[in-house]
């Protein structure tokens, strides 16, 4: 076996040199750009989920979310579990937020007929201290207008940019939005039969739907009128020093008791499941139009072998006259089509991991719903590496098989 192996790569290396290099440099680019192509479409499609599922972590729920069980309203002792977090080790940053319905109403005192439909929306309205909260989730970062809440300040909210038509120019009765020009305009806040007039300071896009759905005010200033006067709230979300850190502390607040007052979950857990499946179904995608490229690009390859075989049917025939084993000549071909694959293949790497990869990252894709990132594993990435190796192999193989099978003397005769 070795010595077949011996020729076979002679004569592959001597193809190289002395064929066409055009054809040879064509092979290589359609490699290159089907790796490329697996590895980019597939990790943008993946990405766009994955960095929606980032900022929910990162902006809303943060490493543990803590919510009331399903049948309280709130978190009971809320007091002797924020005690409990804080002295929790792994623990770094918290916030406590009180999350009630309610409606907001704009336009009420220059409404002049009384029976026109009052411009309101529905939403959750989230009382919150504005120094945690932005410790916590860089919230203030992502306000677009105006700006964020300051501390124990009275009389002014900070609205989610889904809130507001402007942003969401949709019309349709499930869609409720606030015609208002944003920063400055005066809105009433009505919570249960309380109800209180707000000035409008900022306004929040995070590309997070728990949040850029919400409105914040103050804590101190939402308590009273919610009539929650014993400081339980309705969520506390921690972050912790690190992701080996997140089961232990949920460990820790578990056997501290927390558990029966308050429903604790990882950010992973706390995650919509929609998140998941679309992030499935994008791979899926991802996948399918991976496979058209690999298939594309295969019968390309098929096509250009075949072509050269061809053309070399008569020195084919000349080595299998001289003793040659057809093995060896198949063999050679197969080992030609593996280099170009190892080159075709680490081009594409590099292009896609320290080019392409390292541009997204540093200016992710603007989505309307997220910012695009490349998501991609070194296993998912050898199992492509795999599969284009194989394609590239049996291009290669399969028309030099069909070539070396003539009659020596008609591949000789060029017949």
């Amino acid at each position: 076996m070795l010595p077949v192996l011996r020729v076979a790569f002679f004569i592959a290396l001597k193809d190289i040199v002395r064929g066409n290099r055009w054809a040879s440099v064509l092979t290589v680019v359609l490699i290159t750009l089907t790796f490329v192509n697996l590895v980019i479409v597939s990790g943008i499609l993946v990405g766009l989920i994955e960095s929606s599922s980032l900022a929910n972590r990162v902006r809303y729920s943060s490493d543990i979310l803590l919510t009331p069980p399903t049948t309280k309203s709130y978190i009971e002792q809320s007091a002797a579990i924020i005690s409990l977090i804080e002295r929790t080790k792994g623990v770094v940053h918290y916030s406590t937020r009180y999350a009630e319905p309610a409606i907001i109403t704009a336009g009420y005192k220059t409404k002049l007929n009384p029976k026109d439909a009052p411009d309101y929306a529905r939403a959750i309205v989230a009382g919150i201290d504005p120094v945690r909260e932005n410790d916590l989730t860089g919230i203030a970062d992502k306000v677009i207008e105006g700006r964020f809440l300051k501390p124990n300040e009275f009389g002014t909210i900070v609205l989610g940019s889904n809130l507001l038509y402007k942003y969401i120019p949709i019309d349709s009765p499930g869609l409720q939005t606030l015609d208002i020009k944003g920063v400055g305009e005066k809105i009433r806040l009505e919570v249960g039969d309380n109800s209180k007039e707000l000035v409008v300071v900022g306004i929040i896009k995070s590309k997070v739907g728990e949040i850029d759905q919400r409105m914040f005010v103050n804590a101190n200033e939402l308590r009273p009128l919610i009539r929650r006067n014993d400081l339980n709230v309705d969520e506390i979300a921690i972050q912790v020093a690190s992701d080996l850190d997140v089961l232990q502390v949920k460990e820790a607040l578990i056997a501290g008791g927390a558990e029966k007052f308050a429903r604790i979950q990882t950010w992973e857990e706390a995650q919509p499941k929609f998140i998941q499946d679309i992030k499935n179904t994008f791979a899926l995608i991802g996948a399918i139009i991976g496979s058209m490229g690999i298939v594309a690009s295969s019968i390309t390859i098929f096509i250009i072998v075949f072509v050269s075989a061809i053309v070399r049917r008569k020195q084919i025939g000349i080595l299998k006259a001289i003793g040659i084993n057809s093995n060896a000549i198949e063999l050679a071909y197969a080992i030609q089509s593996l280099l170009y694959g190892a080159l075709g293949i680490s081009l594409g790497m590099i292009i896609s991991f320290l080019v392409i990869k390292p541009y997204i990252d540093a200016n992710p894709i603007n989505f309307p719903f997220s910012d695009g990132i490349i998501a991609t594993t070194w296993s998912s990435t050898l199992a492509r590496i795999i599969v284009l190796f194989v394609a590239t192999l049996c291009a290669g193989y399969i028309p030099a098989k069909l070539i070396v099978r003539k009659n020596t003397i008609d591949a000789i005769l060029g017949k």
